[in-house]
């Protein structure tokens, strides 16, 4: 079939009808495009791309011999949004908090938000952004660098918009050299200044996480997947006391008088529960998984904590101990 005649119409008005097209068609060929509006497979390409750096969520996918293109379902175009000075303050402060992920994806995309904003804000608007970016000071400690894996992030960010299936080459801890997952990545998970991703891994027939520091190479394949309606993230790891889910335990730990406000005052998990005792001390009670994790943290107390139960654990909390004070005692 020939091409259409070529329309003298502005490229504004040829990516308008691309967009009309993608969306009444819920699906379009590239040669359909070219077809559609006149011009050549490159021309399309060029549109696509555009309406893509325009922020609308396009998507491809081979169907049978035939690639085809197509928004994110229930995608609407987005209204024009105005913010208040309490509302820029509050994204100059989480905007601080990315300072951990420098040289990736993330970071940039964050930082090209900001001057999106700005560029948009009245003069005096776009003074107070500038001001605001000062009024929060992230001091990080320990970090992890996630600069050598940007290239991995980037190509996870698609995998995870796209719910594209992906290979992780993967260097686990304590394990000499990587190993190969096939890999849904359902999603990302902040947790103390770290990122780690949560997906199914296929070939180990069930949900892994994953330090995204330890990811040394991604591939993107072709094939999409669909969340199970069932997943929720918050539910996978609700009896978890960090990221790792493992068999639930009841937990009870006594705090001296002297750390007990500052234990009080937080949640360290929604299943605690907090018994008061006599000399002002705590006992506090939870439900959770994550041996590791709850063992670290009972330690990063010190002499101020002591693990009553489970006994598995306060024993190998001793052992732990034991093996300090020989280490300190030379």
């Amino acid at each position: 079939m020939s091409a259409k005649p070529a329309r003298k119409y502005s490229q504004a008005a040829r990516l308008h009808d691309v967009i009309r097209l993608i969306e009444a068609r819920r699906g379009i060929t590239l040669d359909d495009l070219a077809e559609e509006t006149g011009v050549g497979r490159r021309t399309v390409h060029r549109d696509l791309a555009a309406i893509e750096d325009a922020g609308y969520p396009l998507v491809s996918e081979w169907r049978g011999a035939r690639k085809v293109f197509s928004f994110l379902t229930g995608f609407k175009n987005v209204p024009p949004i105005s913010f208040t000075l309490h509302e820029l303050m509050t994204l100059s402060l989480f905007r601080s908090q990315l300072d951990f992920l420098k040289g990736t994806p993330f970071h940039d995309d964050m930082e090209t938000i900001a001057r999106k904003v700005t560029s948009a804000l009245p003069p005096r608007y776009a003074a107070h952004m500038e001001r605001m970016a000062q009024v929060a000071l992230p001091l990080l400690s320990g970090g992890r660098d996630y600069r050598r894996v940007a290239g991995p992030l980037a190509q996870l960010r698609e995998a995870l918009l796209y719910q594209y299936r992906v290979t992780l080459s993967y260097a686990a801890r304590g394990r000499r050299g990587a190993e190969s997952y096939e890999v849904d990545p359902y999603t990302l998970i902040f947790h103390k200044g770290g990122l780690y991703l949560l997906g199914y891994a296929r070939n180990r027939k069930g949900l892994r996480t994953f330090a995204v520091e330890r990811i040394t190479g991604v591939v993107v394949g072709r094939e999409r997947f669909e969340i199970p309606e069932e997943f929720s993230a918050e539910e996978q790891l609700r009896r978890a006391f960090g990221i790792v889910d493992e068999p639930v335990m009841a937990v009870r730990v006594r705090f001296s008088p002297d750390v007990a406000p500052s234990v009080r005052e937080r949640t360290w998990h929604e299943s605690q529960q907090i018994i008061e005792e006599p000399d002002g001390g705590i006992v506090l009670t939870f439900e959770a998984g994550g041996r590791m994790e709850i063992l670290a943290w009972v330690l990063s107390w010190g002499s101020h904590a002591e693990l009553l139960e489970p006994a598995g654990l306060r024993g190998e909390a001793r052992r732990i101990i034991t093996s300090l004070a020989h280490t300190y005692s030379v």
